[in-house]
């Protein structure tokens, strides 16, 4: 080997040697370790959809009366559709006017039930203490006039549709008698008999008005012994303040004339049908429902409501009734509705000959929520009256 070949090779590993040198001296540089990788966002859970509002409803007769208690049971179904499953309803029917209905009101709140309605007037003592017994629950009474602060009543002023009936039966009738069929002795049937008596006096100045009580809202076999009396003693237009349609179907089986009270009884006695005074529940609970539901609910307040709510009308009013007839009857349904018509206008004298009502004088709902007399035009006293 030359010295060339020597000097070559020499210099060759002297260049390796200072090469691996410097790579054990400063080491490799390590890559940057991978971020780890981030959790996944946890997802949103959707919110608790809240448990649907229990509401119960107490009935003094069978849903399938065809009047009062049909009408409170459409006003239920009027809810759910209104709310759908924001709601849960349930009923119990023919709950009798006594201890029973502290019962069956203090069972529904046991069941859960928050909002619960009373549809009769003598559930009034019983749900009042039932409401302080059981404060979270609230309770609606119908046609009372007690409260508490979980408690309110409410009403439909259905003396506007017996009014209204009224003013076709003055022109209905041939004999100039009428005749109505009553339930109970209490301001709300009194007022509703006088109502449809002014109401006929306004189209004929000569009618005179019989009245039979049966003493219970849903005895269909009283009813129509009350109707038949009626009938016999001269009257040929048959009004009623009781819930079932014995008295359409009494008139309907002896050729005279009579009206649908609470609900459309068209269906029960078509010949003798004149009109039917139907009471619409549903807007009145809607809008409890929904206080219910918003947490605006409170107790304590009275409502009363009619035509100009939407709360009573009449309909089905039959083809053989006058077209002036039924204009004037609409003309009292606008008034009511606009507030230009008053039916409890001075001078209404009772039928002792005294004045009740001054001339030009409108009574207001506390002098309505009294009522015990007769006004002129009715025959009779008032049971229990003085």
């Amino acid at each position: 080997m030359t010295d060339l070949q020597k000097r070559t090779l020499l210099k060759a590993a002297a260049l390796t040697a200072v090469a691996s040198a410097a790579l054990v001296g400063c080491g490799k540089k390590e890559e940057p370790a991978p971020a780890p990788a981030a959790a996944p966002a946890p997802v949103a859970s959707a919110p608790a959809k809240p448990a649907p509002l229990k509401i119960g409803f107490a009935y003094v007769g069978p849903v399938g009366d065809g009047g009062w208690t049909f009408a409170h049971d459409n006003g239920r179904k009027a809810l759910e559709k209104e709310f759908g499953d924001k709601i849960v309803t349930s009923f119990v029917e023919n709950v009798p006017e006594s201890a029973d209905a502290e019962r069956v009101i203090r069972d529904m709140a046991g069941q859960g039930n928050k909002l619960i309605f009373g549809t009769t007037f003598g559930y009034m003592e019983p749900m009042l203490k039932v409401a302080g017994d059981v404060k979270d629950v609230k309770f609606e009474h119908a046609t009372g006039y007690k409260q508490g602060e979980n408690m309110r009543t409410y009403d439909s002023r259905t003396y506007e549709g017996a009014y209204m009936a009224g003013v076709i039966a003055g022109k209905m009738t041939k004999s100039n008698t009428l005749g109505v069929v009553a339930s109970i002795p209490i301001p709300e049937v009194i007022r509703n008999i006088n109502s449809f008596t002014l109401g006929a006096q306004s189209s004929n100045p000569k009618v005179k008005t019989k009245v039979v009580w049966v003493n219970g809202w849903f005895d269909p076999p009283k009813e129509t012994e009350a109707a038949t009396s009626l009938i016999n003693g001269g009257a040929d237009v048959l009004f009623q303040n009781t819930d079932s349609a014995a008295v359409l179907k009494t008139a309907e089986a002896k050729g005279k004339r009579a009206f649908g009270w609470d609900s459309d009884m068209s269906a029960y006695g078509p010949k003798a049908h004149l009109a039917s005074s139907i009471i619409n529940w549903g807007p009145y609970y809607i809008k409890a429902t929904k206080e219910a539901l918003d947490g605006s609910w409170k107790g304590g307040g009275h409502s009363w409501w009619g035509v100009k709510e939407g709360a009573i009308d009449i309909v089905s009013i039959a083809e053989d009734v006058p077209a002036e007839t039924k204009a004037k009857v609409e003309e009292v349904k606008k008034g009511l509705t606009d507030g230009s018509f008053a039916i409890w206008k001075g001078p209404i004298t009772d039928n002792t000959g005294k004045v009740q009502v001054a001339k030009d004088t409108v009574a207001d709902d506390k002098f309505l929520s009294g009522l015990n007399f007769y006004v002129k035009g009715v025959e009779g006293k008032v049971p229990g009256s003085k």
